[in-house]
């Protein structure tokens, strides 16, 4: 299953190789990766693959927003079709 990740926060040394380690240490392949710095504010947007993960996906997402809050950013996950489906026009 693929899902995509977001994340948003102010800009800081580390932020992406934190949250790939976080994915990593989960057993989660990314697939693609889309950053970019506005104003002095983070933007990312990952996919990924959760085929190898044996966390569920309730508890990986509180692991995400759990790092993400120690690091002042927030994290979210969606899983693919459910974000699909929120921004079909």
């Amino acid at each position: 299953m693929k899902a995509i990740v977001t994340v948003i926060g102010k800009d800081q040394v580390g932020i992406i190789a934190g949250v790939c380690n976080t994915l990593a240490d989960c057993h989660i392949n990314v697939l693609n990766i889309s950053q970019t710095v506005m104003d002095g504010f983070f933007t990312m947007m990952m996919v990924v693959d959760l085929t190898l993960c044996d966390m569920a996906f309730e508890p990986l997402s509180a692991v995400l927003k759990k790092y993400g809050e120690s690091r002042g950013l927030s994290i979210r996950i969606q899983r693919e079709d459910i974000f699909d489906a929120m921004h079909k026009i």
